[in-house]
């Protein structure tokens, strides 16, 4: 793999073209590239990441964007390839930052971006373009076209730009799918086409490289849902991603089939499906779908309700069903939930709880382990090494997925014929930069700079205030819980006036261990006996009782110490 050689650094003046990732390179999630000439700059994607176990009380993770926020008048435009969380989730906190900038998207991608934009209120200032696969937008020195791929999420797009270096492919989210549910193949055409007329640079999906072979059919997931529909005697409720509306109407379809009914639950799953409706993606009105109350009332068999939580999100419907909190939905026995997905890696804890909490309700239960519920959206290795026979490209630079898929992709370019110096595996910030250097008249590829991109967490209204320093925090609180020693002092003669009070949360039940309490307290006494300045004080309280704790309990408490001089 192309590693940084600092020989090869030359002057500014010879890059044609610079490729900076800020997110989904060495990650699952908040995918975002920026492609830079000159001073032009166009945006692919702007998604989020879901917090892990490690990021207590973050809601979500979103892109790094400080290289564009100092280049905001470069920005050409926002180009967008699906409407997936991950792809499209970070925008509206980009742009509440000062990204602004027209923003180019397919229909259902543009109709999911809405309702987060108006949730931001922002929506009314967003210059927003539909565009379909055969549509071109010039965008400073850049032409961008798009062409069709199969995704779970229909309307999904790859972006093909010529650029001052030749034609760059990015291939979004994508697998080789030959009986798609929308009959619309991926545009293996557009890219043999463009393979022929000479690709510079494929940027290329990487998150199953690991996966032998090509993904099965979308289709083979209707095999699944026939058989349940018809040997559940009651309800069958079926969780999977809100943004997953080809699988939806696969269950509306099979549903039919069966003289069942639908209905939606949670939040973004009815909004989802009420623009897919509007738009026309789905095969259903809107007055045809089952209210709640109908859910609870119609016969068992006659019920298919679809959810979201299909990765054991706390908020989410189908976990609040398996907690038996739901304000409308109450799981019975003879009803079958279906978790259509499979566990994002990270996430297998939520996934596996949720599992449980479902089979105490009393209900049979179908998930990944015992079944074929759910289909990737991605390609296999076969997937991947088409793609790469289809374009052809002169260079390579794997994006969508953790480090060891980026390098297992890499590996696979080498295998088709790239040279390895062609094949940049790269993470999230490190540019890599491409013209004719050294005088040479052909296109070369090298290492730039490290950017700094790493993770912007976004907890209540607050965007990037939460950094590491208050994550190292919390994570110790949740580990070994604090302690507050409370003391007064006269400021005259340093006597005692209150205290000291010692308040423990997270560390130890104060009611039953008031010894451990009384020897903290002296523990403080002798600390203080001698005056000294507050800030000295407060330093030796904190570093006696952290002694004391870890002594007598072997724990090590977040200690704070409060003297107040009255």
């Amino acid at each position: 793999m192309a590693k940084r050689d600092k020989s090869r650094q030359g002057s500014k003046d010879d890059v044609l073209l610079r490729v900076i990732p800020l997110g989904g390179l060495g990650e699952i999630g908040k995918n975002m590239l920026v492609l830079e000439s000159g001073e032009n700059i166009i945006i692919i994607d702007a998604g989020l990441m879901f917090p892990t176990t490690e990021m207590h009380g973050i809601d979500i993770v979103i892109p790094d964007a400080q290289y564009v926020y100092e280049r905001l008048d470069w920005v050409r435009g926002i180009f967008l390839t699906h409407g997936h969380e991950d792809h499209i989730g970070g925008l509206a906190y980009l742009m509440e930052q000062g990204l602004d900038a027209p923003i180019y998207a397919t229909s259902l991608t543009r109709g999911l971006l809405e309702v987060k934009l108006r949730e931001h209120k922002l929506l009314a200032d967003a210059e927003l373009h539909t565009i379909t696969e055969d549509d071109k937008v010039e965008a400073g020195p850049f032409t961008v076209e798009f062409f069709h791929v199969c995704h779970s999420f229909p309307d999904s797009v790859g972006i093909s730009v010529q650029t001052p270096i030749g034609r760059v492919i990015h291939t979004s989210d994508y697998r080789f799918d030959p009986t798609p549910v929308d009959d619309k193949p991926t545009e293996e055409d557009k890219l043999r086409r463009w393979g022929d007329e000479g690709v510079a640079l494929l940027l290329a999906d990487s998150t199953n490289v690991e996966k032998e072979g090509s993904t099965p059919s979308e289709r083979t997931v209707e095999t699944m849902l026939e058989r349940v529909m018809s040997q559940a005697p009651g309800r069958v409720l079926l969780a999977t991603f809100a943004s997953n509306l080809g699988r939806v109407q696969q269950i509306i379809n099979v549903a039919r089939r069966h003289g069942r009914r639908v209905g939606v639950v949670g939040r973004s799953m009815v909004n989802n499906v009420k623009i897919a409706i509007q738009l026309g993606y789905l095969d259903i009105k809107q007055e045809e779908l089952l209210t709640t109350a109908e859910m609870e009332s119609l016969p068992a068999h006659e019920v298919v309700i679809v959810a979201t939580g299909s990765q054991g999100e706390p908020t989410s419907a189908m976990v609040r069903m398996s907690l038996g909190d739901h304000r409308q939905i109450t799981l019975r026995e003879g009803d079958t939930v279906v978790l259509s997905a499979m566990p994002i890696p990270g996430n297998e804890e939520l996934f596996n709880r949720t599992v449980d909490n479902l089979f105490r309700q009393g209900v049979d239960v179908l998930y990944h382990e015992l079944g074929n519920v759910h289909v990737s959206g991605h390609g296999g290795r076969d997937d991947y090494e088409r793609m790469l026979r289809l374009t052809r490209p002169k260079f390579m630079i794997p994006v969508h997925g953790e480090y060891r898929h980026l390098v297992l992709h890499g590996r696979l370019a080498q295998q088709v014929g790239l040279p390895k110096s062609n094949v940049f595996v790269v993470e999230d910030g490190q540019v890599v930069e491409f013209g004719r250097f050294n005088g040479s008249e052909e296109i070369q590829g090298r290492l730039g700079e490290r950017l700094s991109a790493g993770h912007v967490f976004v907890d209540g209204l607050g965007i990037g205030d939460v950094g590491n320093v208050v994550l190292r925090d919390r994570r110790h609180l949740s580990q070994n819980g604090f302690i507050v020693c409370i003391l007064a002092l006269d400021e005259y003669d340093g006597e005692i006036l209150y205290g000291p009070e010692i308040i423990s949360r997270g560390f130890v039940y104060m009611r039953e261990n008031e010894d451990l309490i009384k020897r903290a307290q002296e523990v403080v006494l002798k600390v203080i006996k001698k005056r000294a300045p507050q800030q000295v004080l407060e330093e030796k309280i904190k570093e006696a009782l952290a002694n004391f704790t870890y002594r007598e309990m072997g724990r090590r408490p977040m200690v704070l110490p409060l003297v107040m001089e009255v």
